[in-house]
């Protein structure tokens, strides 16, 4: 998946917001910032990405909502 940000600004708010968490079951599950997943079972796959998703989408609204220069 590649997504753009349209600055290096909003990309590194969305990748402060993507890396404060850490897997929940990290011997199951690898996360790496160039976006790979890797699982030993596909409900585990599921669940990391799913969340994954979850604070991407915050995030991408987050700035789209207050814009660019918003104070962190």
């Amino acid at each position: 998946m590649e997504m753009d940000f349209g600055s290096e600004e909003n990309a590194s708010i969305v990748y402060a917001a993507l890396a404060v968490d850490k897997e929940l079951q990290p011997d199951k599950v690898k996360r790496l910032m160039t976006v790979h997943f890797e699982a030993t079972e596909a409900r585990f796959l599921r669940a990391s990405f799913s969340a994954f998703v979850d604070v991407l989408t915050l995030a991408t609204k987050t700035i789209e909502e207050f814009g660019q220069g918003m104070k962190l």
